[in-house]
């Protein structure tokens, strides 16, 4: 049918732009707080391609699900628009006629969003685990930010160096500061390098400084003057990622009982669901008077997206802690929405039954 074919070569076209720029946006903010956490230390510059590839995983099944609700929704806004609509509705085309090029089009995408919520979202959130893990067990004299204050994990030592040569493996303007045995010792030195003694021992090696270490408050002081000065870098054991609910495969949360599993399987089950229904939704939602305000549909559909992601979020969150029971916060927000959904389309269709009662 050419009604079909021409709203889905659209619903496509439009889904495709829309993706792109919603996931140019998800991707730039996620390097500008990874950005803001390298240059603090927190993250090392060299893992922020990796971050940002495993959290854009785990963000895309939303991204999808508002592509495909905003592609929809700016279709049939446009027929409206371009009066087009008028000419589908004279042809015997009614709004419910758009329900089987809605479901062609958003039944794929809503099987993709499936299998990232259920799959490559929680696997993409244990890598990023693990990824942070295995960066938090490096040396701490490597992760040193240049030009920046660096506290070691044990909080007993804080290092500064004013600049790094990553391929000689050297720093310049080094400062240490350590607490040992109740004595406070600050060490200075203008260069130092990493060395690996035979035994697989590794140690940072300052040279040509100076070594301060007393009691504070005292005169207790002695100040040494060393051409060579080696401190072991204690070897951190990297453990094993924390295993939550989020990073918890969806098998082993389908055989688990507790609250918070079953919290999780309602919101990874709950997106592909939403997803469906808000292609839906947007099919009354599209109306829009060419004569009236331009943008009035559009902030309403998109408040309408905000409140059922929201409304799924807090059922998530009310079952993980035990508030509410698994089976009614997996269907109250869907079947509430099918609600809306249906009265919107009686509302469109049946203008008259609203004045009629």
């Amino acid at each position: 049918m050419i009604f079909q074919r021409a709203a889905l070569r659209e619903f496509t076209s439009t889904a495709a732009a829309v993706f792109v720029a919603l996931f140019f946006i998800l991707v730039t903010v996620i390097l500008v707080r990874l950005l803001s956490q390298a240059a603090g230390g927190r993250v090392p510059p060299d893992a922020v391609l990796a971050l940002i590839g495993f959290s854009s995983l785990n963000h895309l099944p939303v991204v999808l699900a508002l592509s495909s609700f905003v592609a929809v929704l700016l279709s049939i806004t446009r027929s409206y628009r371009d009066s087009e609509m008028v000419v589908w509705f004279a042809s015997g085309v009614s709004l419910r006629a758009w329900i089987s090029p809605v479901l062609r089009f958003s039944a794929p995408i809503v099987l993709v969003i499936a299998g990232l919520s259920l799959f490559l979202s929680p696997w993409a959130q244990g890598k990023a685990s693990e990824y942070r893990k295995r960066l938090e067990s490096r040396e701490e004299v490597s992760r040193v930010s240049p030009g920046m204050f660096r506290e070691s994990a044990n909080s007993q030592r804080v290092f500064f160096v004013e600049s790094v040569d990553k391929d000689a493996g050297r720093v310049k303007n080094v400062f240490i500061s350590h607490i040992r045995e109740g004595r406070e010792g600050v060490v200075v030195s203008a260069e130092g390098l990493l060395e690996t003694a035979p035994n697989g021992d590794r140690f940072v090696v300052l040279l040509d400084g100076r070594r301060y270490e007393g009691v504070p408050g005292t005169a207790d002081y002695r100040v040494m003057r060393f051409e060579r000065y080696a401190l072991r870098i204690e070897p951190r054991d990297l453990g094993t990622p924390d295993l939550t609910p989020k990073t918890t495969p969806t098998a082993d949360l389908l055989a688990d009982t507790a609250p918070a599993s079953r919290g999780e399987l309602v919101w990874r089950f709950g997106i592909p669901v939403a997803s469906l229904i808000l292609s839906l939704l947007a099919i009354p939602l599209a109306f829009v008077n060419p004569r009236a305000g331009r943008a009035n549909n559009l902030i309403f559909a998109i408040l309408t997206f905000t409140v059922y992601l929201n409304l799924l979020g807090v059922s998530q969150a009310w079952v993980s802690k035990g508030k509410l029971d698994a089976d009614i916060g997996a269907y109250a927000v869907h079947a509430l929405m099918m609600l809306v959904l249906l009265s919107l389309f009686v509302w469109r269709m049946w203008p008259g039954w609203r004045w009629s009662r």
